[in-house]
Order: C-alpha cells, then sequence, then structure tokens
C-alpha cells in the first residue's frame, strides 16, 4: 500500500426479505446470494468491488451486517472467491438500514477514531468496478470538509421505483457537490419532469463517511437510537468470530431506513454522480433489462427456449425443467425446482403480493428453498410420502454434522460421492462410494467429510415423523442449540 493511499472499511448489508424475486429470492435465501451474474453472486461481487488498491485507496476486509440465518452462508460465500471477512456483526432482528450503519461505524470507531468507511448493500449490480472506485476516490476530498457522502446515479429513464436525489448546484466532471434534497419514489410525470430537469439522480443508498462525523449525525437526530446500538454493541457475544448485537437493547430499536433517520435532516452531505452502469435489481423487470435483450427483446435464462416471443424473460433454475414459451409478448416466467411465476412485465412489483398470498395459505414455498443451507453444507428433498423421505445430502471438505439422535426416525446413508465418516453409537466407519450404513432409531449419530473434495450422500428417513425439530444435540462444532436443523 502507498504511502498516500486512504484507509476505507467497507460495509456491505447482507438482509432482505427476497420478495421481490421470488422464486429465485427467497427469505431464507435472499437475491444477494442467489442471483448470480459473471460466474458470481451479488453478495460475491458487491464484496471483490470493495478490494484492493488503486486511485489513492486501500479498500480493508469487508465489515458485514447480517443475521444470524445467513452468516455461514456468508463466510462460506466469500471464501469462495478467496476473500477474508472482517468483523461479521449478527442483528437479532431485522430493523432496517439505519441501526445496521450505525452499529458498524460504532465498531469501526471503537478501533479507530479516524476511521473512513462505505457502506453499500450487497444486492446492487454495478459491472464496471473501476468506474465505481474512481466514484468512490471522487468523493474523498468532500470528507476533509466534514461531508457525508451519498452516490446518485445518473438516470437514464423516469423511474418511479427509486428514490431520487436533487443537487443543490451542478458537479463538473463527476465532483462531489451539496446535497438538495431527498425526492420519494415519484409518480411517473413527477419522474419525467426530473429526468427533464438534468438535476436529479437517482438515490443508490451508498454512502462514505467518516466513522465520527457519521456519529454525531445519529447522537443530533436520533439519540435514543444511538443510545440502544451502542447497549447492544456492548453487550455483544463472540459466537465462532461473528460478533452477536445484544438482542434486548435491539428489540427497543425503531424500524427505520437511515435515509429518513438521519440522512434527510443532516445539512453536511454531498453527492457524487456516478454515470455507469447500475441496478438494484428489484423486480424481475430489472432482471430483464440488466439481461441485455436480444433483438427481440427476449432475455433467456437456464434451460429455457422462446420460439417468436418478443419482449420477455424466461428463466429456469432447474436442470430438471425445461421452460419453452410459444408466442409470448411482455411476459416474466420463473421456473424453479418447487414453484413457477408466470406474470405480464408490466406486474413485475406485484410479485410481493404472490409471496404474501402463499404465506397466507402456509405454502413452504413462500419463504423457503427445496434446497436448505447449513454451515456444514445444504440438503434437499428429492421425494417425500407418508411416512418416509429422500434427501440429498452435501458436505463441504473438513465439516461435520452434529452428534445427534431422533425419536421418531430411522436412516439410511448412501455414499454417492467422496468419503464419509460415520459415527453410529460406539462404530466408527470410513465409507466411500456406493457404500451404505443404517442408523436405528435412537441411535446417536454423526456424518463428517475428512477429505479434500465435497462428500454427497443419499438419506433416506423412515419413521412417525420427519420434522427437522426431531433432533437431540450432543455436539455440535458449530454451537447451535437443541432443535437447530441440521
Amino acid at each position: 500500500m502507498a504511502q498516500t493511499d486512504q484507509k476505507i472499511a467497507p460495509v456491505l448489508l447482507c438482509g432482505g426479505s427476497g420478495t421481490r424475486l421470488w422464486p429465485l429470492s427467497r427469505k431464507s435465501y435472499p437475491k444477494q446470494f442467489a442471483l448470480e451474474s459473471g460466474g458470481m453472486t451479488l453478495f460475491q461481487a458487491s464484496a471483490a468491488r470493495l478490494s484492493g488498491e488503486g486511485n489513492g485507496l486501500c479498500f480493508t476486509a469487508p465489515l458485514i451486517v447480517t443475521g444470524s440465518d445467513f452468516r455461514f452462508i456468508v463466510t462460506e460465500q466469500l471464501a469462495a472467491i478467496g476473500t477474508d471477512p472482517g468483523p461479521i456483526l449478527i442483528e437479532p432482528a431485522a430493523r432496517n438500514t439505519a441501526p445496521a450503519v450505525l452499529a458498524a461505524a460504532l465498531y469501526l470507531h471503537q478501533n479507530d477514531p479516524e476511521a473512513v468507511a462505505l457502506v453499500a448493500p450487497s444486492d446492487h449490480a454495478i459491472p464496471d468496478s473501476a468506474a465505481f472506485r474512481a466514484a468512490v476516490a471522487r468523493g474523498m476530498e468532500a470528507l476533509s470538509r466534514g461531508q457525508i457522502v451519498t452516490f446518485g446515479i445518473t438516470p437514464d429513464r423516469a423511474e418511479t421505483g427509486y428514490g431520487w436525489l436533487e443537487l443543490a448546484t451542478a458537479s463538473e466532471a463527476g465532483e462531489a457537490v451539496k446535497l438538495g434534497r431527498f425526492v420519494e419514489k415519484p409518480d411517473a410525470a413527477r419522474a419525467t419532469t426530473m429526468l427533464e430537469a438534468g438535476n436529479f439522480l437517482w438515490n443508490a443508498g451508498i454512502f462514505l463517511f467518516r466513522t465520527a462525523d457519521l456519529i454525531a449525525a445519529y447522537e443530533s437526530f436520533a439519540p435514543a437510537m444511538t443510545l440502544a446500538v451502542r447497549e447492544a454493541l456492548a453487550g455483544g457475544v463472540s459466537d465462532l468470530g461473528f460478533l452477536r448485537l445484544a438482542a434486548a437493547p435491539w428489540a427497543q430499536i425503531e424500524d427505520v431506513s437511515i435515509d429518513y433517520a438521519v440522512m434527510e435532516k443532516a445539512a453536511n452531505l454531498s453527492v457524487v454522480p456516478f454515470s455507469g452502469s447500475w441496478s438494484d435489481l428489484g423486480g424481475w423487470d430489472a432482471v430483464w433489462r440488466d439481461g441485455g435483450p436480444d433483438a427481440e427483446g427476449n432475455v433467456l435464462g437456464g434451460h429455457s427456449t422462446a420460439i417468436d416471443c418478443r419482449n420477455t424473460l424466461l428463466r429456469s433454475e432447474s436442470d430438471a425443467v425445461e421452460l419453452v414459451g410459444i408466442g409470448l409478448d411482455g411476459l416474466i416466467a420463473v421456473a424453479m425446482p418447487d414453484a413457477v411465476l408466470v406474470a405480464r412485465a408490466d406486474r413485475a412489483q406485484d410479485v410481493k403480493k404472490a409471496v404474501a398470498a402463499l404465506k397466507a395459505k402456509g405454502a413452504r414455498q413462500a419463504e423457503t428453498l427445496p434446497r436448505d443451507f447449513r454451515p456444514w453444507g445444504w440438503y434437499e428433498s428429492l421425494v417425500v410420502g407418508d411416512r418416509f423421505q429422500v434427501k440429498r445430502i452435501h458436505v463441504h471438505p473438513g465439516a461435520a454434522l452434529s452428534l445427534q439422535s431422533h425419536f421418531h426416525r430411522s436412516e439410511h446413508w448412501i455414499v454417492v460421492e467422496g468419503t464419509a465418516r460415520v459415527t453410529v453409537d460406539d462404530e466408527v466407519t470410513l465409507l466411500t462410494e456406493n457404500q451404505s450404513v443404517y442408523v436405528p432409531l435412537g441411535s446417536i449419530h454423526r456424518m463428517e467429510n475428512p477429505g479434500k473434495v465435497p462428500m454427497v450422500l443419499i438419506e433416506v428417513q423412515t419413521g412417525s415423523y420427519l420434522g427437522e425439530d426431531d433432533i437431540i444435540r450432543y455436539e455440535d462444532v458449530y454451537a447451535r442449540g437443541q432443535g437447530a436443523k441440521g
């Protein structure tokens, strides 16, 4: 690192309800982890974009703010791209962006009172990383004047799905300028007026700041939140390298965005315009647009075929499902192993209504995927019947499930890939491909992958109750409690 390089701590926000890109994205696996572009998920691409050195900047390891359900997904996806995470803060409950950003700022500030941070959602698509880092470099000068810097996207259409930013003055060569005001999501007429005016940008929700300046803004405009987040951080507990914020003070915090809580009230905000490609991929219409429609306006993904279609998105996420559209115009069709979405493109923002309807009728597909991710790997149900279930289980190299037993079911394990170390009561056995073992009801058992390649097995469960909460856990390297899955 050069002597003049400014250290910046990236802060990636990893929450989300997984409703707008259903059925690919769900509450159990929101879009930043599920949606891929250029061989990386949106989360991985965000971490890669805010890394390394250049333009007089040096990004440190990313600080992640996420929920408990996603903590191992975060570490696994970062490891897959060779990125070592910095601190990972676990929110006891989702409380929107305002407390999440403050917790990160307070954590960084207590370790370095001169810390500079860049907060970004982890589910945005910004293909030109170099151009974005150059925009960050242009924002650095404003920090020396006590400014908090946000980034506005140069609009190319009268978008009604984004908030907008009004510039107080014109920006020369993309330099930071004073923010005039925030504008809520407009109707079509107002969006057209702002687009034509030329001094409005889309609000990207990305902020660059000295932690001292941001904390001062919170103390001025959200003192109760500041006190509660300080208490949650002070009472945080280290857990396998994660920091779990204290639940009691966190529960008292208002669910509010950073824009509402602080930014719309602060006077020391500047904006850096960014004219590169950007999308928050906030709906399937945005995915269609970002996917680069062909000459007929079609975007195809996975196992899909379009015949005489126009302005249509076809996407199959299952190797077992071939999705074919014939004579379609302006439609979205997305197929998963357990759910299919078909909608008019102009109703893309109504997909969340489908999630609400499915949730109301108790459908599992509303919030969870067929594939359940665990700290040791993942499993998926292949067949479910009366008193039996068949699963495929994938265990990462070196990983192990907990030592456990069940009250209501027995299990048969058949190794189809790799090597498994299997414990059944007092007997430990190494199984290779095409070998199997029987685990009687009530036996204390564990499976481990001692090898350097993934281990895959087929599990056949039989019994009177096959729920994931039928478990007594005796030992667990991931420190999960009784009843936790896997």
